[in-house]
């Protein structure tokens, strides 16, 4: 390492985590001539595919975990389900960015509600639960309509149950039996939901994109849109405040959590204009993808600069954009058909390399740019209809 702090060339990065966040971090670790080693279980993980080394072990196996941290000069992750024990047994032989304290706060939604509220950053109200006995009361005390979720290991609206009246309850307390420790909070009356991803380097230098406003479809991301450039000007209910606002607030809580590397701040919009925190992912994110194509810099090779202690750059998006996500449901008739997506001016394919499409899994994205955010939000739902509607028997 440099005296300045930043890794010298023939760095070698490790990434924990095989999914599709970690072969997009390899891909972009190749393209800037680094080493790249994974650590993921299985045999074949979508990551392993563009790794000089796979270490096929589980995400809990600290002694694997300390063997692979003394394989890199940098240790990062992909992915939040992975045991902050050890990644701390990591960090006594070898460099882990994000640090495991931050991997601990943001991998439980009890323990980030608890840091949110103690920093003064503004979420939707809630109460913390024990186990499913204590939901009753809880929801008397948060009002319907709210959401219980569990604390641990839910991405993708997993683990989540909405209660609509009372009524619901009984329901949600029998679905969510055994769960464990849950959160029961209230449902927001959105006016929209956005993200902002912000990098953070080791001397607290920030580089931060303008907001991506999201659509979830079963609560699962379904497009994404960034229809702000350099000069941000309003876009439905999001004007110049709220963009700074945002962004300001992910800033905070990325100084809070002493983050090294790449977060990414959820956040809900109410129809009175306050904005809330909703979640933090300490690693890339699904609606950040579409940097790859639009920002300047993308932000897996943010992220990669951030742990390497090297100057983060650019977060301007020439042009707007918006990215489509393909679950595997588009395969269920046969293969679809990529070249009809592709048939679509302007439009880039990804892929994740996933040997097996099922229903909800997310098989790869679609990303266009164009000179509005509505013409390029036109042109990857066209190529995703394409795609779904021109369709080849399965091999």
């Amino acid at each position: 390492m440099s005296p300045g702090g930043r890794l010298l060339p023939r760095v070698t990065i490790g990434v924990v985590g095989g999914g599709q966040l970690g072969r997009m971090l390899g891909l972009a670790a190749r393209r800037m001539g680094l080493g790249f080693n994974v650590l993921a279980p299985g045999d074949s993980p979508p990551a392993a595919a563009v790794a000089d080394r796979h270490f096929s072990a589980r995400l809990d196996d600290e002694r694997t975990m300390r063997a692979f941290a003394e394989s890199v000069d940098v240790l990062t992750f992909e992915f939040e389900n992975v045991s902050s024990a050890a990644l701390e047994a990591a960090s006594e032989v070898g460099l882990v960015r994000p640090s495991p304290a931050a991997l601990h706060t943001t991998q439980h939604r009890g323990r980030e509600k608890v840091f949110l509220r103690l920093h003064g950053i503004p979420t939707a109200r809630f109460r913390l639960v024990g186990d499913v006995s204590e939901v009753p009361a809880a929801v008397e005390e948060v009002g319907v309509p709210c959401v219980v979720k569990t604390a641990g290991f839910g991405y993708d609206g997993k683990g989540q149950v909405v209660i609509e009246d009372r009524d619901a309850v009984r329901a949600a307390v029998t679905a969510l039996a055994g769960a464990g420790a849950l959160v029961v909070e209230e449902r927001v009356d959105l006016a929209a939901e956005l993200s902002v991803v912000v990098a953070r380097g080791p001397h607290g230098d920030t580089a931060t994109y303008a907001p991506f406003l999201n659509r979830h479809v079963g609560q699962v991301l379904d497009v994404t849109l960034a229809p702000f450039t350099g000069g941000v000007t309003s876009w439905g209910p999001v004007g110049p405040a709220v963009v700074a606002a945002a962004r300001e607030e992910a800033e905070r809580v990325a100084a809070r959590l002493e983050l090294v590397g790449l977060c990414c701040v959820e956040f809900f919009l109410d129809r009175a204009g306050e904005l809330l925190v909703n979640e933090i992912a300490p690693r890339p994110h699904n609606s950040g993808h579409l940097t790859i194509e639009a920002a300047e810099t993308s932000q897996f090779e943010q992220q990669l600069r951030a742990v390497c202690g090297l100057p983060l750059g650019s977060t301007v998006l020439p042009r707007p954009a918006a990215m489509a996500n393909l679950l595997g449901d588009l395969w269920s008739d046969g293969d679809p058909d990529l070249a009809a997506a592709l048939r679509v001016p302007g439009v880039a394919l990804h892929l994740y390399g996933k040997s097996e499409a099922r229903p909800g899994r997310k098989m790869g994205h679609l990303t266009a740019t164009a000179d509005s955010v509505e013409e390029a939000e036109e042109k990857v739902l066209r190529a995703r209809t394409a795609l779904s509607r021109a369709r080849r028997p399965a091999a």
